[in-house]
């Protein structure tokens, strides 16, 4: 693998170069750029022609293409690392390298190649993929003192760790990974880091941190290790059961994990209630369902993810004998998203939600996540009827109010209303006249309880009974971000 001494002065040519996220759209421009991402090359390949040194890199190792003369140092200690291979027709890449970076950062990471071949590899270590971009994207940047970055890979996550992060740890089971995620973090410019070997939580189970972030081999399937990457271990989803049992001895009071898993929807258990119980004793937690996949997609995907050829007989074999598995235990789905959980400061009961994320992300999780913690907070301060009905609140100014109706044989008939958000999840409520009322009055001139006074009088209901009926949804407003403290 590449030394730290190498890999800065790659670091040095590439910048030089403008071989960064920047400098590689504003050469390939906006339609090539979209054909690169996905996985055109025509387009891209013709926009590098007269790119000089840059547009060399590009075909090098965006491209797969052969290059006679790389602008790059020390080719032979390039050759010798395992970046490049040389040949007749000149240098390869041999690992995947490519620039990334958020805000004014200027990233690199390393990785294997993503070919069919490679992927295969038991060892193989995945770059900038679907699932490390997801995780990132949710990450609560609230600085910390230290972030446990769990099963590294490539480095990804560390990567992030480090914008909010005085010290972080990056840990991995697999020695490849940790050396890959180590040149990751030299290309990158990244110091500090302190790597560590071993599986889950043992590496650190002498130690606390403010933050633990991880994209665990989370692939539900029978217990075994076919990729380091994927497969757990343990079968089914207990891997992340244990994780999440785990987790709190490793947090100080306050510090917060934030997670990618899997669970199987299994017949005749209700599924929020199995990821409910994983969350031990004293942890706020928020579990938020992406997507739900059937049987026959989940081995599917994940098999096309390996890279392999889905009508080979001995994949079709390993198919029949992961649905074999998934039958006995009687999986209807597979659940993935997002898991955040606190250890509660005080060590008092938490909060545990579960709900499903409906629709496209409009925008990033991260604001969502760290906002949600401090409703969750916000609620518990006015957990009580008299806190919340003294409160003043107000209408968050990216809401709206949407009023829909239906076809009948006398034309279109009003069927309801729904306040939505226009930013994060857009968070969806259906809401009756009453309630559309009160969020109306919701300017933070008044409290709570005046407001609903006010409601009762002009709809000539009993204040009792509309307090019981509002406040539920009233905390739910809070808690989706609907309403904010005035």
């Amino acid at each position: 693998m590449l030394s730290p001494a190498l890999c800065a002065r790659l670091r040095d040519a590439l910048l030089d170069h403008g071989f960064t996220t920047t400098g590689v759209r504003d050469l390939l421009g906006h339609g090539a750029h979209a054909a690169l991402t996905r996985g055109e090359l025509e387009a891209p390949a013709r926009a590098t022609r007269e790119a000089g040194e840059l547009g060399a890199l590009v075909r090098l190792f965006l491209l797969g293409a052969a290059e006679e003369k790389p602008p790059l140092p020390a080719l032979d200690e390039l050759v010798s690392g395992g970046l490049l291979t040389a040949g007749p027709t000149g240098y390869r890449a041999a690992m995947d390298l490519r620039p990334y970076g958020e805000e004014e950062t200027d990233w690199y990471v390393l990785s294997d190649l993503d070919t069919p071949a490679a992927r295969q590899d038991r060892d193989h270590v995945t770059g900038v993929g679907g699932a490390s971009l997801t995780l990132a994207s949710s990450l609560v940047r609230t600085p910390v003192v230290d972030t446990l970055d769990l099963g590294t890979g490539c480095g990804v996550q560390a990567l992030h760790a480090s914008r909010f992060s005085a010290r972080v740890v990056a840990s991995d089971v697999a020695p490849r990974a940790l050396a890959v995620a180590r040149a990751t973090l030299a290309l990158s410019g990244v110091t500090g880091v302190e790597l560590v070997e071993g599986p889950w939580l043992a590496p650190v189970a002498d130690r606390e941190f403010d933050a633990i972030v991880s994209n665990p081999p989370f692939v539900p399937g029978p217990g075994r290790v076919e990729y380091v990457y994927r497969d757990s271990g343990r079968a089914g989803d207990a891997a992340l059961a244990g994780l999440l049992a785990d987790l709190p001895a490793r947090l100080r009071a306050g510090g917060r994990a934030q997670l990618l898993g899997s669970w199987l929807h299994v017949r005749g258990e209700d599924w929020p209630d199995r990821v409910r119980s994983w969350i031990p004793a004293g942890c706020d937690a928020w579990i938020l369902q992406r997507e739900v996949t059937d049987p026959a997609l989940h081995v599917g995907t994940w098999q096309r993810d390996a890279g392999l050829d889905l009508s080979a007989p001995a994949t079709r074999a390993a198919a029949s004998a992961w649905l074999d598995w998934l039958e006995a235990e009687r999986v209807e789905g597979v659940g993935f998203g997002f898991l955040l959980v606190r250890k509660r400061s005080d060590g008092g009961p938490g909060e545990i939600v579960v709900e499903d994320l409906q629709g496209e992300l409009a925008d990033p999780l991260n604001l969502e996540m760290a906002q949600w913690l401090d409703r969750m907070d916000w609620l518990r301060a006015h957990r009580s009827d008299d806190a919340l009905l003294g409160a003043r609140l107000r209408l968050a100014p990216t809401a709206t109010l949407e009023t829909y109706a239906t076809a009948s044989d006398e034309g279109w008939r009003d069927a309801g209303s729904a306040v939505v958000l226009a930013d994060g999840p857009q968070w969806r409520h259906e809401v009756d006249a009453p309630a559309a009322a009160l969020l109306a009055g919701c300017t933070g001139a008044l409290a709570l309880e005046e407001l609903i006074t006010l409601l009762a009088f002009a709809h000539d209901r009993p204040t009792d009974a509309l307090v019981a009926a509002t406040l539920p949804a009233v905390r739910e407003f809070v808690r989706h971000g609907v309403l904010v403290s005035a």
